[in-house]
C-alpha cells in the first residue's frame, strides 16, 4: 500500500492510503474516538469516522476530500465555520460520556458546565472544496472545555488575532465571527477570550513537552510554547485598540 504523507499541522503526521488517514494513537485515543462516534451518529457531516486500527496499531479514519485552509482564510469560509463550529457545539452538548477519560491535554470526569471541545479550530484543520468549507480534521486535542475556548481559539489564530495587523479588520473579523456563530456572544467577549485562551495552549503545549509527548515536541520546532507566551501578552495591549471598532 502506498502512503502519501498528508501536509499540516505541527503536532505530528499523518499519512493517506486509498479513501483512508493512518495516523499514530495514544492514551487520548479512546477518548476521541467516542466522541467522533457519537458525531458520527448524530449525523454531523464534515468529521472522519473512524474505522478500526491498522497492523501497525496506528488509528484508521475515512479520508475527507478536499484541502486545507491556508492563513489568507475569506470571509466566507470564515463564516460558514463558525455556523458549523455552532452546530457541532449543540449535537456534543448532548454527548455526556461517563467516567474518567484520558484527554491528550487533561483527564478526569466531564463537568455538568462542560462541552468536549475541539480545542484545534484553526484554519489549517479546516478542508474546503469547490464549494467551500466542507469538514474538520486532527481531532487530536478534543476534550472538556466551553464553547468559548473553541471561538477564541479560532479568533486567535483566524481573525487573526495573535499577530498585529489592522484593528479596523480584526474587529471587523470578530463581528463576522460572533454574527455567524449566533448565540449572543459578543465581539469584545471573543476579543478577551483570545489571550487567555493563548495561555491555555501554552500550558497545555509545555505539559506534554514535560511529559515526553513527541506531538508537543515538535512544536518546539516552531517556537512553541515561547510564541503563544508572548503573542498573549502583546495581543493584551492591543485590545483596547481593537475594542474601539468594535
Amino acid at each position: 500500500m502506498n502512503e502519501i504523507a498528508l501536509p499540516g499541522g505541527n503536532v505530528g503526521g499523518a499519512v493517506r492510503i486509498g479513501d483512508t488517514v493512518r495516523r499514530a494513537t495514544g492514551p487520548w485515543t479512546p477518548a476521541v474516538h467516542g466522541l467522533l462516534n457519537h458525531l458520527a451518529a448524530a449525523g454531523l457531516p464534515g468529521v472522519p469516522r473512524v474505522l478500526g486500527f491498522d497492523d501497525r496499531d496506528r488509528e484508521i479514519l475515512d479520508y475527507l476530500p478536499g484541502t486545507a485552509y491556508g492563513p489568507e482564510v475569506p470571509d466566507d469560509v470564515l463564516a460558514d465555520a463558525m455556523r458549523w463550529l455552532r452546530r457541532y457545539h449543540q449535537v456534543v452538548a448532548e454527548y455526556r460520556p461517563e467516567g474518567h477519560l484520558v484527554w491528550r491535554t487533561s483527564q478526569g470526569v466531564l463537568g455538568p458546565d462542560e462541552i468536549i471541545c475541539m480545542h484545534d479550530f484553526g484554519y489549517y484543520n479546516w478542508i474546503g472544496t469547490d464549494e467551500g468549507f466542507s469538514g474538520v480534521i486532527d481531532w487530536d486535542m478534543a476534550g472538556p472545555g466551553s464553547p468559548l475556548d473553541d471561538i477564541a481559539f479560532t479568533a486567535w489564530n483566524t481573525a487573526p488575532l495573535a499577530l498585529p495587523g489592522d484593528p479596523q479588520y480584526q474587529a471587523r473579523r470578530l463581528r463576522l465571527m460572533a454574527e455567524a456563530y449566533d448565540s449572543g456572544l459578543t465581539p469584545l467577549q471573543i476579543l478577551e477570550g483570545a489571550p487567555l485562551r493563548a495561555l491555555r495552549s501554552a500550558r497545555v503545549i509545555q505539559a506534554g513537552q514535560d511529559a515526553g509527548d513527541p506531538g508537543m515536541l515538535n512544536l518546539l520546532k516552531v517556537g512553541e510554547p515561547r510564541n503563544s507566551l508572548t503573542r498573549s501578552a502583546d495581543l493584551q495591549r492591543r485590545i483596547p485598540e481593537i475594542a474601539a471598532h468594535l
